[in-house]
């Protein structure tokens, strides 16, 4: 054999021979051993990870805080910053009506006078929040001038009436809005969204097992609201009047019980005017908050505050915690004949009084310097009711010194004579409070109708804003498509930073592990484990097409399986799942080198308690996906055989959604095509009117924070472009209509052909359903990724 022939033999040995001589192993890695199932072994790791993640977010807030303690005007100057983040992560983002109106709801046959207790008479009212949105509930209004004006809470499954006394459902030392009436204060009540789903869904399509404080929860986190934001909301709205109507001369004060003590707390946090709070039945950590009622979850919460630091936001102003027994739910309502299924899962129990107590000193740790004025009750060794005499007591002077709690002698409420109080507590508190739940439904409608409209204003920069642009268009496409990179880096960091959330890199040298799992006629395939952090790996299966030539360096195509998918789904030559048709053998048999991953969308509730446990870090599934992705990338672009500039991205359903958003993230993949996702996705989450819309369905996990004021499917597609491009769509899907589809691609197409690159981007229909095509997208993967037809 002569010098050149050795030469060439070696150069085989390297390309080829580690993968066919040796080809029990790629490349570079170890043996990879073991029968786990890897895909459910991915899940638990990543949970194991995100609980560390939890954990270790109550050291790593201090970074986000810059407490000036030298005086208190200095305090509340320095954590102003913070304050308006948390309402903006509690969807505090509409302006309230002003001048707010306050009004008696009375007709000739029902006066607005409902009642009258001890020293004061109770009267029904509605007040203006937001554009469309009122408030109602119970004014108790004092015979003499009050001492204080109070918004008292109640847990949201008790009506203004109970607390009040005029229902039975409250016990009478737990009816707080009373006794602080007869105490002297002026006390409005609002009405709370219950945990009933009486009135969720839309009786045309579908009603379902969704509490109402769920229902609504939905639409507003995809639109920036949250049920939270808009209770509060009513609250200060009532501050507002108050405020107004005694120009400030008496002091204002919340409380509130369960779901009311959350609004109580979150109030004070938001509005300075609140001078002292009383937080009842809610107070603790929060790194547990996914186990809680998904109406609970903040995007961002632990990150930044947790309820230590949403008490820092309250000092040096009162804050009175009471420790007593919580409003126990054990999860959603059951489902009913007629009704759907898929409430999130979610609970409420009594914490120890041990738990309460560390959160609480932890609060006080974090204004020390300010000397807070921060109390802790413990009623009935922390499984009382709500409202006892010590809570009241501080909360009274703390708005007025002079001021006295009031004896509780059994309750002396009588109901005035109406029409009205003969359809107590049912008729009138039916209509009431359907009243409040379709405005607050319709207020995230309203919002679903502007999303488009903020999106177009959030990308109101020279270069990107289409309606500046003239004709012709770019007349130097290259010069066109340079610029539009560097404008468009903003919203690539944005997408990432704000809206999926961004995790450090990989932690772990990447540790490479394969072993031969498929050896067909002209291709191998590898299962592979690569490290990313300590219990985080990623997974998937390579496709090796057995034709690899001495020194070679061939295009890869990611093949990403969709919602509770495998990689074998996409890549088992045997066994594979119809609706991938088999698509990556098919790609290796074509001579394209795949790889179809694991992404962590598997296991059902197992997946989505991930995502649970990554909202309140503000993060969400996308983040550990786009790293574990990024890994990914750096080992392929490794192999001896693979050319790391021609990655591309095909992905089905799950793996659609994928295709939006990885791409649009990590521009290392230079093509992507969405099969079987591509969509109005924001009105397919949102909307109540269409009958695919994920309201209505069991994906409680699918909604992303804000996105509907910042990135639907084309504002993502703009963020793949300049890089092809391409949308697979079946006329029989049911992901979403044709012509929803075609609305959002018209954007997509305009940005490529406004560049002047219109060949990049493409869609193709076609008679089928929910799965792969496999024509005009082959054909599209071999046109740019200059890969030969065979």
């Amino acid at each position: 054999m002569n010098a050149s022939s050795f030469a060439a033999f070696l150069a085989l040995l390297l390309v080829t021979g580690s993968v066919a001589a040796d080809d029990k192993l790629l490349p570079g890695t170890q043996p990879l051993t073991g029968t786990n199932d890897f895909s459910m072994e991915m899940i638990a790791g990543i949970d194991r990870f995100l609980d560390r993640e939890l954990a270790a977010s109550v050291e790593r807030r201090a970074a986000k805080w810059k407490r000036d303690f030298s005086s208190p005007e200095a305090y509340a100057k320095s954590v102003e910053p913070n304050r308006e983040r948390f309402k903006k992560i509690i969807g505090m983002v509409d302006e309230r009506v002003v001048p707010v109106q306050l009004q008696y709801v009375s007709t000739p046959s029902e006066p607005a006078l409902v009642g009258e207790g001890n020293g004061f008479k109770i009267f029904v009212v509605r007040w203006s929040v937001l554009q469309g949105m009122d408030a109602e509930g119970l004014l108790l209004q004092p015979d003499k001038e009050p001492l204080a004006d109070v918004i008292a809470l109640p847990d949201c499954d008790w009506t203004p009436e109970m607390i009040v006394g005029l229902t039975p459902g409250v016990p009478a030392e737990a009816q707080f809005a009373r006794r602080l009436a007869e105490s002297g204060c002026r006390v409005l009540v609002p009405l709370l969204m219950d945990r009933l789903a009486t009135y969720s869904g839309n009786p045309r399509i579908r009603m379902t097992n969704q509490p109402h404080r769920e229902f609504v929860y939905r639409a507003a986190f995809e639109m920036g609201r949250h049920m939270i934001g808009y209770e509060t909301q009513k609250v200060l709205a009532a501050v507002d009047w108050f405020a107004r109507d005694t120009q400030g001369r008496t002091p204002i004060g919340v409380i509130g019980y369960g779901e009311g003590g959350l609004l109580s707390f979150y109030a004070a946090a938001a509005d300075t005017r609140i001078a002292a709070a009383v937080v009842s039945g809610y107070f603790q950590s929060r790194e547990q908050v996914w186990r809680e009622p998904i109406y609970r979850n903040v995007f961002g919460l632990v990150d930044e505050f947790g309820d230590s630091g949403i008490a820092s936001l309250i000092a040096p102003r009162v804050l009175i915690v009471e420790a007593c027994r919580q409003p126990e739910v054990a999860g959603p309502p059951a489902v009913q004949k007629g009704r759907a299924g898929g409430a999130a899962p979610g609970e409420i129990k009594t914490p120890p009084v041990a738990a309460v107590e560390e959160e609480f000193a932890l609060a006080q740790k974090l204004v020390v310097g300010l000397h807070p004025q921060f109390t802790m009750v413990k009623n009935g060794g922390g499984a009382g009711q709500p409202g006892s005499d010590a809570s009241l007591t501080a909360f009274l002077k703390a708005m007025r010194s002079d001021a006295r709690l009031a004896v509780n002698f059994p309750p002396t409420i009588k109901s005035a004579a109406t029409a009205r109080d003969r359809e107590l507590p049912l008729t009138y508190h039916e209509s009431r409070f359907h009243r409040q739940f379709d405005q607050l439904v319709e207020h995230t409608q309203r919002a679903l109708r502007e999303g488009e409209a903020r999106r177009a204003e959030l990308w109101k920069k020279p270069g990107l804003d289409l309606s500046n642009w003239g004709f012709p268009l770019a007349k130097d496409s290259a010069a066109a498509v340079k610029k539009y990179r560097e404008d468009t880096r903003r919203y690539r960091d944005y997408l990432w930073d704000e809206v999926i959330g961004r995790f450090p890199a990989a932690s772990l040298p990447a540790n490479p592990r394969s072993r031969l799992v498929y050896d067909e006629p002209t291709y191998r395939g590898y299962e592979v484990i690569l490290d990313v952090w300590p219990d985080v790996f990623a997974y998937g299966i390579l496709l090796v097409p057995k034709d690899l030539k001495p020194g070679e360096r061939r295009p890869v195509v990611v093949c990403q399986h969709g919602l509770e998918g495998r990689p074998q789904d996409c890549a088992d030559p045997k066994k594979g799942h119809k609706a991938y048709a088999q698509f990556a053998n098919k790609l290796a048999e074509r001579g394209f080198i795949t790889y179809s991953p694991q992404n962590p969308y598997i296991g059902k509730d197992a997946f989505r308690v991930l995502q649970r446990k990554l909202n309140p870090l503000g993060k969400t599934l996308f983040a550990v996906i786009a790293r574990q992705h990024e890994r990914t990338l750096d080992w392929l672009a490794s192999l001896p055989f693979v050319d790391g500039d021609r990655i591309a991205f095909y992905g089905l359903s799950y793996g659609g959604k994928s295709a939006m958003r990885l791409p649009a993230m990590l521009e290392r993949y230079c093509l992507s095509i969405c099969s079987g996702d591509y969509n109005e996705w924001v009105v397919k989450n949102a909307s109540i009117n269409y009958r695919n819309s994920y309201m209505f369905t069991g994906e409680y996990e699918i909604f992303e924070w804000n996105l509907g004021n910042t990135f639907n499917y084309a504002e993502m597609s703009w963020l793949i472009c300049p890089r092809p491009f391409m949308v697979e769509r079946g006329h029989f899907d049911g992901c979403g209509e044709d012509e929803m589809i075609a609305y959002e691609y018209a954007k997509t197409k305009r940005r490529y052909d406004m560049l002047g690159i219109g060949d990049r981007c493409e869609i193709e229909y076609f008679n089928g359903p929910h799965e792969i095509h496999g024509v005009g997208t082959f054909d599209f993967l071999h046109k740019h990724l200059n890969w030969p037809k065979r």
